[in-house]
């Protein structure tokens, strides 16, 4: 009876064990479809034997599962590429805003800055034509004309790009309160962890977690640093913490010289940030580098252009026969007093068209020779060494090089974080064909320990009815 009893023992074990198996095979079914599910596997352990004079007897079998399948390592390779693509991806989308003030032709839809190329063209070819005509009141008008037009697109590019600069200075502080929030949820699933499953794989704790730290990863950049008892501390790319197991650090912002500036206790992590990654990380390098670098050059041109055009001028005679003075100098645009904020400002001053000074200091006002050098303008190297269209054509080249290498360096980080979330899922997804198997298998075991049962109830039943027959089927 000791010897049956024991049996019924070994495959009660064995019947729990596969039942368990079952129940670990329908969760994964139950969440095929559920984003952050990493597959868990059941696990089977021999039970420890029995030592009866000398010998081991088996005491059957134990289901020691579910443990979730994952590669703690290969997540973390994932966050880090999905951190690098989100920081791009923002990058890319804002500077396509900013490309699309300076269209190659005249007129193209949702244009602010209309074709400076071509602005900048027509302003002084006015002054070949005026140098044909001196006297021309039209040809006069012409001229305002053009530098109204000229000077209005490039005042139009500059608040455009600073209405940008503002908008990205919006939507960076917003991502802020996402930061928070995720990383508070992640040091209360820490905590979880610590407590639950200081040891082994927490399961769906674990899934959790690593939801967040990948929505995490996608807003900031982070480094993850391992801590006893399953825990997990995330700092910034810098090494600033923004969580330590289960104590989480609030991201704040302040404004720094008209900027929205984000700190870490009292530290100021702007500049980490900019460099971290994520799509707060893209936004803040077109908000700091990339818009300030066309406004630099837009600066530029029109301070030159401005200021030489002005300057001319006012050593010229006007259709008055008079010359600039100090009183009224016969500026054409607003005289700019610093490079800074030249383009935001340049607009024209000049209402009357007769104190356009065609003719050279002195001589008569049919003479054309100033129109002449005001024209050949175009062709001196006024900004920076360059004439003003060919450094607004390189300008522009400058601008579609950096959206190009921007586009190279999304589509490869796209691909690798594509490479990376394949592999991670062929680990870690639930394969509904896999599972089917795997179930099989697991019913299988179940039918024949069942059928093992019931032999031995069979048998049971013989001994305890001594001379009645009996059949084993």
């Amino acid at each position: 009876m000791a010897t049956i009893s024991s049996a019924l023992s070994l495959i009660a074990s064995a019947l729990e064990a596969d039942q368990s198996a079952l129940n670990i095979v329908a969760n994964n079914v139950a969440n095929s479809n559920t984003v952050g599910y990493a597959r868990q596997v059941p696990n089977w352990q021999e039970n420890k034997p029995a030592d009866i004079v000398g010998v081991a007897y088996g005491t059957g079998v134990t289901q020691t599962g579910p443990t979730s399948v994952r590669d703690r390592v290969l997540e973390e390779r994932l966050a880090q590429q999905q951190q690098a693509a989100a920081a791009s991806s923002s990058r890319l989308s804002a500077l396509d805003l900013v490309q699309a003030l300076f269209p190659p032709d005249s007129g193209a839809p949702g244009s602010t800055a209309g074709d400076l190329g071509s602005d900048i063209t027509k302003f002084f070819s006015s002054f070949a034509s005026l140098e044909a005509n001196p006297t021309d009141n039209s040809l006069r008008q012409q001229v305002l004309s053009t530098a109204s037009t000229l000077a209005g697109d490039v005042s139009n590019a500059a608040a455009s790009l600073n209405a940008q600069r503002a908008s990205l200075d919006e939507e960076a502080a917003g991502i802020t309160s996402q930061v928070n929030s995720l990383t508070a949820a992640i040091a209360k699933l820490n905590e979880q962890i610590q407590s639950v499953s200081p040891d082994d794989d927490a399961g769906t704790l674990e899934d959790e977690r690593q939801l967040d730290l990948g929505k995490l990863s996608q807003l900031i950049g982070i480094n993850q640093v391992a801590t006893e008892n399953n825990g997990l501390s995330i700092t910034t790319t810098s090494g600033e913490f923004l969580l330590s197991e289960g104590s989480s650090f609030a991201l704040t912002v302040g404004t720094v010289g008209g900027d929205t500036h984000f700190f870490l206790g009292t530290k100021d992590v702007t500049s980490e940030l900019t460099q971290g990654g994520g799509e707060l990380g893209g936004l803040l390098m077109v908000r700091d580098q990339d818009i300030p670098t066309v406004l630099s050059s837009l600066d530029e041109l029109a301070f030159h252009v401005s200021d030489s055009v002005n300057q001319q001028n006012y050593s010229g005679t006007d259709l008055n026969g008079a010359s600039g003075t100090g009183a009224n100098p016969h500026y054409i645009f607003k005289q700019p007093s610093t490079v800074a904020g030249s383009a935001a400002a340049m607009s024209v001053v000049m209402t009357d068209p007769s104190e356009i000074a065609a003719a050279g200091s002195g001589k008569g006002i049919g003479d054309n020779s100033n129109a002449g050098i005001l024209a050949g303008l175009a062709a001196q190297s006024i900004v920076r060494g360059k004439t003003p269209s060919s450094f607004y054509s390189d300008f522009v080249t400058r601008l579609g090089s950096t959206i190009a290498r921007a586009e190279i360096e999304n589509t490869a980080q796209n691909a690798s974080v594509t490479q990376l979330q394949t592999r991670r899922d062929a680990l870690s997804s639930v394969n509904l064909n896999d599972e089917a198997a795997l179930m099989q298998q697991i019913e299988r075991s179940y039918q024949a320990a069942s059928k093992v049962f019931t032999m031995l109830n069979s048998i049971m039943a013989s001994a305890l009815n001594l001379g009645v027959e009996t059949a084993v089927s």
